[in-house]
């Protein structure tokens, strides 16, 4: 299992980041423009769709992951089950909620994603982020076995497949073979470049996984494999012992994920010179000059953890094949105890990423419209967006992943029901101490989740969607967040079950259609408006309330005013001049005449208005 991000500060670090830029920097670099206008999907692809049932996992298809149970009895989890209800055969060995999800499977594949290019297009959606598609044993394939080939599992012929990897040389790609599931991979993405949107990938550069055949080497050979130096060995096997000392560092001590070796401010050079082959093997496959056959970009993970010498020859390598490729790295927490996220500057100065995964925004949505123990008003989120977006340099700004969930947080549906946590922390259902709620959010929750979406979607900004959540999907913190999709033409067991037994009223799970088309109507705004996604960025104050909060964006063509009412009751505003004719894009049902040039509006809800 890929456990949650552990405490990131170290004592090497702090002194860098210390020194970070806080004033504003007005320089435009030089980041891909077709990410101003992306909205981003992000898929967990083996909980998506399962597209072909004929590739599906066996159970020798999950050895080599946690939790190593290679003798209990297993079959494929059923799709439309009840989440928590343990199944017979989960019942047979004893052990809890958490200890059986490691084993799940429910197949989830390519095709299936292939299945649905209309649906997102039809959402609204023109850019997609998949978590690792390459071979590994685990449902998360963050422990990678083979970076140059997509999971069999993920393909049309798994068995095929593994007699193309018999036939090469790991680190030689002169004679690596395009697998069936590397085809269809190239099929999606020509199929997604033909709808005219975008596709970028998980690169996980900092570890392997145990199945990796370097890392097997090295523990079969120790210090006689060509790869010994590939990983970071702490003590070497002595043959003169009958026990195995070969011990060596996993990431955060976790011995599923070796780590890579570094050297200075690099990664060692054979595994670097293994993923310069990758780079090049999945950004132009044909390697013919032209990218069109390829990927559009990466999402970095871990990344403040790789070396920051490795990701600028990373970046060369990337731009030099395609200089409209888009990276983003996972630069999270700098002290996770302590609740404190980087401020990521120093990965965004023109060198190393494009953008980061934007949960410093989330963080600040959750404060605003959520929580109500210390809650900021209206000005205090001001000063929080304002604060990350000075500390970036503006060009960044446009294209930083503006998420509020993802497959490593508990889900936004559950953060309404369970509001006052920082968010990844204390979201584990599994937990006694946590105390997390699992039902499914209430009619008033909702409202506010909406209010959230609304925002994500009209600020500064590339927006990013979590697979499910416009179905209504909701869930804790992992493994719940990667329950399989629900979608409109499946029946679903209600959830009735809870992880540590605890009684709790049957929650009906179904496609949520009102809020699909909640998501499509500000998808909708946001393309057909490029003040929405190129302009400007403004605080205003149209009310005297902290409850309501308020914002212009604008191209010089046009300006659009988005105000939201965060509280249950109508709250009265008053509208710059240039807004009292406008043209209303949403939520003009929720405005009201009140005394005077004031107007009402209606609690929890959002109005969007374009200048006369």
């Amino acid at each position: 299992m890929y456990m949650k991000k552990l405490c990131l500060a170290c004592s090497f670090l702090l002194l860098f980041f210390l020194s970070c830029k806080t004033e504003p920097q007005k320089i435009n670099l030089n980041v891909p423009d077709w990410a101003k206008d992306a909205i981003w999907y992000q898929i967990f692809p083996e909980r998506f769709c399962n597209g072909d049932t004929t590739n599906d996992p066996r159970f020798r298809d999950t050895f080599g992951s946690w939790p190593h149970d290679t003798l209990s009895p297993w079959q494929k989890s059923p799709w439309t089950a009840d989440w928590y209800f343990l199944q017979p055969w989960e019942k047979a060995n004893g052990k809890d909620f958490n200890y059986n999800s490691g084993r799940r499977r429910f197949g989830g594949d390519l095709q299936g994603v292939m299945d649905k290019l209309d649906y997102l297009q039809e959402l609204g959606v023109n850019a997609i982020y998949l978590n690792p598609i390459f071979e590994a044993p685990t449902m998360h394939k963050y422990d990678g076995a083979r970076h140059h080939h997509v999971d069999n599992n993920f393909g049309p012929n798994p068995e095929k497949d593994k007699m193309i990897w018999a036939q090469e040389v790991f680190t030689d790609p002169a004679t690596w073979r395009w697998t069936t599931a590397d085809s269809l991979f190239l099929k999606l993405i020509a199929e997604v470049h033909r709808r005219n949107m975008h596709i970028i990938i998980d690169g996980v550069f900092n570890h392997i996984g145990v199945m990796n055949p370097v890392f097997q080497d090295v523990m079969k050979n120790g210090m006689k494999s060509p790869y010994a130096d590939w990983v970071i060995v702490k003590r070497w096997d002595d043959p003169a012992t009958p026990e195995n000392e070969f011990d060596y560092q996993g990431w955060y001590g976790i011995k599923d994920l070796p780590e890579i070796r570094r050297e200075g401010d690099d990664l060692a050079p054979g595994p670097k010179a293994y993923f310069k082959a990758i780079v090049q093997r999945w950004m132009d496959p044909n390697r013919d000059g032209d990218p069109s056959d390829g990927i559009d970009g990466w999402r970095l993970d871990v990344a403040e953890l790789v070396p920051k010498g490795f990701w600028r020859d990373f970046r060369k390598w990337v731009r030099e094949i395609n200089p409209n490729a888009y990276l983003t790295g996972e630069v999270w927490w700098e002290d996770y105890r302590n609740n404190k996220m980087f401020n990521a500057a120093p990965w965004l100065q023109g060198d190393i990423f494009d953008a980061v995964m934007n949960y410093r925004f989330a963080d600040a949505l959750l404060k605003y419209f959520v929580d109500t123990q210390n809650a900021f008003d209206a000005k205090q989120l001001n000063e929080r967006l304002q604060q990350v977006r000075d500390e970036y340099p503006t060009g960044v700004n446009y294209v930083l992943m503006n998420l509020m969930d993802s497959h490593d947080t508990e889900r936004l549906a559950s953060m309404m029901v369970n509001p006052n946590r920082m968010i990844d922390h204390a979201g584990n259902a599994s937990s006694k101490e946590h105390n997390f709620d699992v039902r499914k959010p209430n009619a008033e929750e909702i409202k506010t989740q909406k209010l959230i979406i609304a925002f994500q979607m009209l600020y500064l900004g590339a927006p990013m969607i979590y697979y499910g959540g416009e179905a209504g999907m909701w869930g804790a913190d992992d493994p719940d967040e990667r329950k399989p999709m629900v979608w409109p033409d499946l029946i679903y067991e209600p959830e009735k079950s809870h992880p540590l037994g605890k009684p709790r009223l049957e929650d009906p799970v179904a496609f949520d259609n009102d809020l699909f088309n909640y998501y499509k109507a500000f998808t909708s705004i946001r393309r057909e408006n490029n003040a929405i996604r190129r302009g400007d960025y403004q605080y205003v104050e149209v009310s005297q309330s902290p409850e309501v909060f308020a914002f212009v964006r604008s191209d010089g063509a046009q300006s659009i005013l988005c105000v939201f009412n965060r509280a249950r009751s109508s709250t009265d505003l008053r509208l710059p001049e240039n807004f009292v004719e406008g043209e209303y894009l949403f939520g003009g049902e929720n405005l009201a005449r009140a005394a005077g040039k004031l107007l009402s509006l209606a609690g929890k809800s959002v109005v969007v208005l374009k200048s006369k």
